[in-house]
């Protein structure tokens, strides 16, 4: 049987970083927390902390952090049909993956939408999101996947809609003869990391060929405009976040100016479905405000969950 006193200051010490914050939390000393952490990784038979700034779990230690939040959250789901449980000591932490772009946009909205909830957020790339929720690190996903995944409810929120733009400074410089195979493997690009496509598929689309361009590194979205207007490198930048800088002439869309649009879907685990109703609908709600609406072949055949 697991000791759940043990595991909570397991739990406590990886979410906080420090033995002494994690104290803090738990209403313990730090040598309390100490004495826990050993004797759970006596008892279990390995290492499960790292010791440093911060203090990291390792993988026999993320794993039962995993199980501690699993628990955490399917207890807080019980209590809402069967309110003669004890009362919940606090609230309760949801851990969700979302990409970059829809963080800087509009997935804020849809968390101060909700009560009752922290939040813990893992960024990812929008095609690399779901496998959090496959590994059951995360409980929930905003991800390009539009099939559910095994034991998980999906739902469609809309397409972001992306331009390739860059100062007109850069365009002088660079592309003086327009976008060809020549100038495009010449003119520096901002990419936001390994894992983002988005600038070689639409490269691939508007010259039919692949192109490798020199590259600026820029994990930011806020970065990639501020990069773009400086004239550091061509990227593609969000439509909302570039058309009034477009329109001031700050910025243009390169030719051609097709968009590029990526559709973001709202994968949720099931077992824990009557807890993130109310996170459902709002991140549901405020996407399909905030974002362009996908095509009707697209749709999932979910609609929002009832209370």
């Amino acid at each position: 049987m697991l000791d759940y006193t043990l595991l909570s200051a397991l739990a406590a010490v990886v979410r906080t970083g420090s033995f002494e914050r994690a104290a803090q939390q738990l209403n313990v000393t730090p040598s309390a927390v100490s004495q826990r952490i050993k004797l759970l990784e006596e008892r279990i038979g390995t290492v499960l902390v790292i010791r440093g700034q911060p203090c990291l779990a390792t993988e026999a230690g993320q794993r039962l952090c995993q199980h501690v939040e699993q628990v955490a959250l399917l207890e807080s789901s019980l209590r809402q049909s069967l309110p003669g449980l004890e009362p919940e000591t606090g609230p309760v932490t949801l851990r969700l993956a979302v990409n970059a772009d829809s963080l800087a946009t509009w997935f804020i909205p849809a968390m101060a939408e909700t009560e009752g909830f922290l939040f813990d957020l893992v960024v990812d790339d929008q095609d690399h999101s779901a496998e959090w929720l496959r590994q059951g690190e995360v409980v929930a996903a905003v991800t390009s996947y539009g099939k559910p995944i095994q034991g998980c409810n999906c739902y469609p929120l809309g397409n972001l809609k992306y331009l390739a733009t860059a100062s007109p400074g850069y365009v002088e410089r660079w592309l003086p003869d327009g976008l060809n195979e020549q100038s495009a493997a010449r003119a520096p690009c901002l990419v936001f990391n390994q894992k983002d496509q988005l600038q070689a598929i639409w490269l691939r689309r508007a010259l039919g060929v692949d192109v490798r361009p020199p590259v600026h590194w820029l994990p930011s979205s806020q970065a990639f405009v501020d990069a773009a207007l400086a004239g550091l490198g061509w990227g593609m930048n969000l439509d909302t976040t570039v058309q009034e800088h477009i329109r001031a002439g700050r910025l243009v869309a390169l030719e051609p100016s097709e968009q590029l649009e990526v559709p973001l879907f709202w994968q949720q685990s099931r077992i824990v479905g009557p807890l993130l109703t109310d996170v459902t609908r709002a991140v549901l709600t405020t996407a399909r405000a905030m974002l362009a609406p996908m095509p009707t072949q697209r749709l999932a055949h979910q609609s929002l969950p009832s209370s």
